[in-house]
Order: structure tokens, then C-alpha cells, then sequence
């Protein structure tokens, strides 16, 4: 099967580089599917799970923004912040998201800035949330061959 490099990297650090399957995003329009041979393209993200799926095992990553750009040899996605799906603080993204509201709240009609400011700290701690309740619930699933013995 063929296979595409994918090169993740944010202001600090390369998160990732490898071959890859198959690389699911959140395209700032919607979910942006990149399988090898895709057509050249560069895109935002927004704050959502990127899915990398490579030998029939899947690794989740919470992205907070960014730039995805297909390339005919590669994919590189520059991103704001990354994260693996077990290495989220959950206890830190919920007082995240719980400060978020409070500003939502407070600034009210106020401020368009604030505002707007509050709204995307929000969704960033919104996919954080939702990539680490995915890895738990992958977790806690026994393996796919111990699912079909029960059946």
C-alpha cells in the first residue's frame, strides 16, 4: 500500500515525522481527508482532532490551529499546538474550557475582541476534551480479537 510522509510541527518542536496511510484534519471548511497521491492544496485548520492512520493503527492528535499543506512527496501541517491524545491534561483543558465560559459570559455584547478571544479559547479546549474522552474510550475496549471471541 502506498503510504505519504507527514512532517507535524509547531513554533517549539516537530511533533511528528513518519509514513503514513492516511491523515484525517479539521480543515477550516470541514473534515479534510489526505490519502497518498492527493492533489497539491494548503489549507487552514481549526481547532479540532487530527487522525493519523498508519498500519492499521490510529493515533489521535489535538491540533488548536494552523496551516495544512499537501505537497506531491509530503504533507506538512505547521500547527499552532499539538498534542498526542495521552498526553492531554484533561483537569487543565476542563479549567481551560470552564475559564472560556466565564469570559463568554462576562464580556457579553462587550467587546467584539474579548469576545472573540473567549470563543476560540473555548474551541481549543472543546477538541482537547473531545481527543483525550476518544483515547479513553479506546482504552477501555478490549482489543479487536477479544471482541470477536465474545461474539
Amino acid at each position: 500500500m502506498a503510504t505519504i510522509k507527514l512532517e507535524i510541527v509547531t513554533a517549539e518542536q516537530q511533533i511528528f515525522s513518519d509514513e503514513v496511510d492516511s491523515i484525517l484534519a479539521p480543515g477550516i471548511d470541514g473534515e479534510l481527508g489526505i490519502l497518498p497521491h492527493h492533489a497539491p492544496l494548503m489549507t487552514m485548520l481549526q481547532p479540532g482532532e487530527l487522525v493519523i492512520r498508519k498500519g492499521g493503527e490510529e493515533s489521535d492528535f489535538a491540533v488548536t490551529g494552523g496551516f495544512l499543506e499537501v505537497l506531491p512527496d509530503k504533507v506538512i501541517i505547521l500547527a499552532d499546538a499539538c498534542e498526542r491524545s495521552d498526553a492531554i491534561d484533561t483537569a487543565r483543558a476542563e479549567a481551560a474550557m470552564k475559564r472560556a465560559e466565564e469570559q463568554l459570559k462576562a464580556t457579553g455584547p462587550g467587546l467584539p475582541e474579548d469576545h472573540a478571544r473567549a470563543e476560540a479559547s473555548l474551541r481549543r479546549a472543546l477538541a482537547r476534551l473531545k481527543v483525550a474522552s476518544k483515547a479513553r474510550r479506546k482504552q477501555q475496549r478490549p482489543p479487536l480479537n477479544q471482541q470477536q471471541q465474545q461474539s
